[in-house]
């Protein structure tokens, strides 16, 4: 039978996605690998920093890894009509490399797995550990399209130091500053990570703050934010102010100029992105290295 014109092209267009089939790596791309790897880490070296040992700093660590994997499969399985209505080849529940019902059942697993690390971590860091949780599946469901869109990362990252030193032996809370340091960090990675899909959150009903105020001005609002929590970890500690103290706001406010000077498109969001990383990345080694110093 001979397809029409029209019928041939529509085949075509659907063609890498009819093709597609489930795999392991299409269930392990769906949970956001590369941001639940970084905030695993970072958990790790905050562990390795305040003295865990290896059992407790285990369950630490695992418990972070649990819970990231959750709120990836939870983000993959909550947008799946919006990805497919944008036709969006590098999601694999729009691919056809994995399935709804195979991602929701992975996140309600990694969940159960999360709390359970997290309460054998100790009742209070559990619990803390388990609000940051809590509030990126709310982030995940709902407040993504609101204007408290921040809130959900100020809240989980503020409280990332806390799960880790409430788990020492008096548990102890790590200064205010500290705390206060990690949520500014983590509300401007919000800003930065929503810049290379504002205009696809945007025609399929995702309207978050950064999306509100538009490419340019969330690359000043993640600028200024990320500044900010270097500025707190350079004067909350007592005494004089380090080395790497200097060291560190200096390429903040070089990698922030790069980021602010440079004309942000979609075609060229990749910069300001990659500048504003790199500040978090600083952010978050002179964060470890305070947290060593306070534990």
């Amino acid at each position: 039978m001979k397809l029409s014109a029209t019928t041939a092209s529509e085949a075509a267009h659907a063609a890498p996605f009819a093709s597609s089939y489930p795999t392991a790596a299409g269930l392990l791309r769906a949970c956001h690998p590369l941001p639940a790897a970084v905030v695993t880490g970072l958990t790790a070296a905050l562990a390795i920093a305040v003295g865990r040992g290896l059992p407790g700093g285990a369950l630490t660590v695992g418990a972070v890894a649990a819970g990231q994997l959750s709120i990836g499969w939870c983000n993959d399985r909550a947008d799946m009509n919006r990805d497919r209505a944008a036709r969006r080849r590098d999601k694999p529940l729009v691919t056809g490399e994995t399935l709804p019902g195979v991602v929701a059942g992975a996140a309600t697993a990694a969940l159960a797995v999360c709390v359970v690390l997290s309460v054998a971590c100790g009742p209070v860091a559990g619990c803390v550990h388990m609000a940051g949780v809590a509030a990126a599946w709310w982030y995940n469901l709902h407040l993504k399209r609101t204007a408290l869109s921040w809130l959900p990362y100020a809240l989980a990252f503020a409280l990332l130091p806390a799960s880790v030193t409430l788990a020492l032996p008096g548990g102890p809370w790590p200064p205010l500053w500290l705390m206060a340091a990690a949520g500014l960090l983590g509300t401007g990675a919000h800003f930065v990570n929503v810049l290379p899909d504002i205009d696809h959150d945007l025609r399929t009903g995702v309207h978050g703050l950064p999306q509100r105020l538009g490419r340019r001005r969330s690359v000043g609002v993640a600028a200024l934010l990320v500044l900010a929590s270097s500025l707190v970890l350079l004067v909350g500690p007592d005494g004089p102010v380090g080395r790497q103290g200097w060291a560190v706001l200096t390429v903040t406010v070089l990698l922030c100029a790069l980021a602010l000077l440079r004309p942000v498109r979609e075609a060229d969001a990749r910069l300001p992105f990659l500048a504003t990383m790199g500040i978090a990345a600083a952010d978050a080694a002179h964060l470890v290295l305070l947290t060593a110093s306070v534990a």
